[in-house]
């Protein structure tokens, strides 16, 4: 029968685990600090400094931001790192300095190792005052208050932009339709008289090589085109439509009526080249390419003989042809505006399309006609301290010093600074509290939080729904945070509009702090900001 292992009649697992143990204890880090002096004088730095020895396997985080208070950090320097061994030596500096005389201690510093805080030791540091003699020190009045310009900010990119994307559209628009293009050889020819059309046409048929190669039905076809044109600008409208038997009827109608002066010959000659052509289309006729050329000839000189008994045209008729030139061009014009029109609608519609794609339509909306909120969360935050001890927070506008409503019965025992903007009107607002107890040491948050509720309700906020837990701010304070949803009161009508709440409660002794953030439900840029500023939140008790 097999038996388990054991040493010192322990079971071997529990052996392992001893080591293991011990191990890990071997294997902590050590963590220490120190300051270079613990007495300066006003104004003067220090150098306080944090070194981590730890394996080179863990990853070590350490503290950042203003979590020396009441001693000011005014410099952070990088990490150094020296090997020893299996082992790293991370030291990491700081300078710190205070403005005002005392004795001050700086409070415990948090330092991450892997998933593990170990904190360092408090240290106490003394800030002399300066001796100054006053009878020699010049003495100056205060000076004004100097209006810092606020930073432009990256509008003028966007502006660059967006006249380089119109440039470009305009400069395509211009190009493909408003520019005045080079007549084509055949628009060139359209805008002859048809007379001229008429001669230019019988040259471009002299220099084709129908004849050359006895191609008569594509010469006769060319010839008659040429001639029944003409006709049907100058004499008949329908010549072209007309079979030779009807065009034929029609001159001699005219000519019986005395509506044109054609001579019986010249009709004679037309119908007689006009059936030849007839008979070469359709009865595969072939005629000789002498008669051919000849008849080419004759209808070269009945063209001119057409031309001959034309009257001239009238002034009015001068003015009703230069009116639909005129008529011509406004339609163009015309068509080119709405040719415009309709492709800038196309591309706005398009780029709003793809931008409601890519970011929603309410951002893109919002950013066409302008939203409230989305304008204070893109602007220029400010971060600020608010009371004492300070509340430290970024915001995007500046909080406001508001009086604070304390009853006559109660004024002589608390004192409260107020700083707000907005209220629970709007739809979005931040209030920042600090109220000092007389005379009492601690106060329950959870009294301050249903206190606080109740002061809702008395402004009007209805269906006050309660979430309670534990919050943490960036720089290690701990407090309450009772947040929800409710009826908040509107400006627009006695209607209530859905909202949302944050409140924060800080205790320390004596001292009260509190963060009161409200929104309207339908905002989300107001949400963002909430957010924002929940994340920059730090506090400052007197106890630090």
């Amino acid at each position: 029968m097999k038996t388990k292992s054991s040493v010192f009649g322990l079971p071997s697992s529990v052996i392992f685990s001893c080591i293991l143990s011990l191990f890990s204890l071997v294997s902590f880090s050590q963590v220490t600090s120190s300051i270079d002096t613990n007495s300066i004088k006003i104004g003067e730095q220090i150098t306080y400094k944090i070194e981590v020895e730890t394996d080179t396997t863990n990853l070590v985080v350490f503290p950042e931001g203003q979590t020396f208070m009441p001693v000011e950090m005014v410099d952070s320097y990088p990490v150094d790192t020296i090997k020893n061994k299996d082992k790293f030596n991370l030291i990491k500096k700081y300078g710190l300095t205070q403005f005002d005389s005392g004795t001050y201690i700086i409070p415990k510093q948090k330092v991450l190792i892997n998933n593990r805080t170990v904190f360092t030791d408090s240290l106490m540091v003394e800030v002399n005052t300066i001796e100054v003699d006053t009878t020699k020190q010049k003495l100056y009045d205060i000076k004004p208050i100097i209006e810092v310009k606020k930073s432009g900010g990256n509008w003028w990119k966007y502006l660059l932009i967006g006249l380089l994307a119109v440039g470009i559209i305009a400069a395509i628009l211009w190009w493909f339709i408003w520019r005045q293009k080079p007549l084509t050889e055949e628009e060139k020819i359209a805008l002859l008289p048809p007379y001229d059309r008429a001669k230019m046409a019988l040259q471009k048929l002299d220099e084709s090589h129908y004849l050359e190669h006895e191609q008569l039905k594509d010469y006769y076809s060319e010839l008659t085109l040429i001639i029944r044109k003409y006709l049907d600008e100058k004499v008949y409208d329908h010549a072209l439509e007309s079979t030779t038997d009807e065009l034929i009827s029609r001159l001699r109608l005219l000519k019986d009526g005395n509506q044109i002066d054609l001579s019986a010959e010249t009709i004679k000659n037309l119908e007689s080249i006009l059936k030849r052509a007839d008979l070469v289309k359709f009865a595969k006729s072939s005629p000789d390419i002498a008669l051919a050329e000849m008849d080419r000839n004759t209808i070269d000189a009945e063209i001119d003989h057409v031309k001959e008994i034309l009257p001239e045209p009238s002034e009015e008729e001068k003015l009703l042809d230069e009116a639909y030139r005129e008529e011509q061009e406004r339609k163009k014009k015309r068509k080119k505006v709405w040719l415009t029109v309709g492709i800038c609608i196309f591309l706005l519609l398009m780029t709003i399309t793809g931008f409601s794609v890519k970011y929603g339509f309410d951002f893109v909306k919002d950013t066409i006609i302008g939203h409230e909120s989305k304008e204070l969360l893109e602007g220029e935050w400010v971060t600020s301290e608010y009371g004492a001890p300070p509340i430290t927070v970024t915001t995007p506008k500046v909080l406001k010093r508001t009086p604070a409503p304390i009853p006559e019965e109660v004024k002589q025992q608390v004192e409260i600074s107020m700083f707000a903007y907005g209220s629970l009107l709007d739809k979005f607002s931040v209030v920042v509290a600090t109220t000092k107890i007389k005379g009492q040491a601690k106060v329950d948050l959870e009294q301050v939080s249903d206190q606080a509720i109740k002061l809702m309700e008395s402004q009007g906020v209805e269906n006050i729904l309660v979430k309670t837990e534990e919050f943490e701010t960036p720089n290690g304070g701990k407090g309450l945070k009772i947040h929800g949803s409710g009826s908040f009161p509107s400006l627009i009508n006695d209607e209530k509009e859905s909202g949302n709440y944050v409140i924060l409660i800080f205790n320390a002794k004596n001292v009260i702090q509190q963060v009161m953030l409200t929104r309207k439900a339908d905002d989300s840029y107001a949400e963002q900001m909430i957010e924002r500023i929940l994340n920059s939140i730090e506090v400052q008790n007197e106890a630090q």
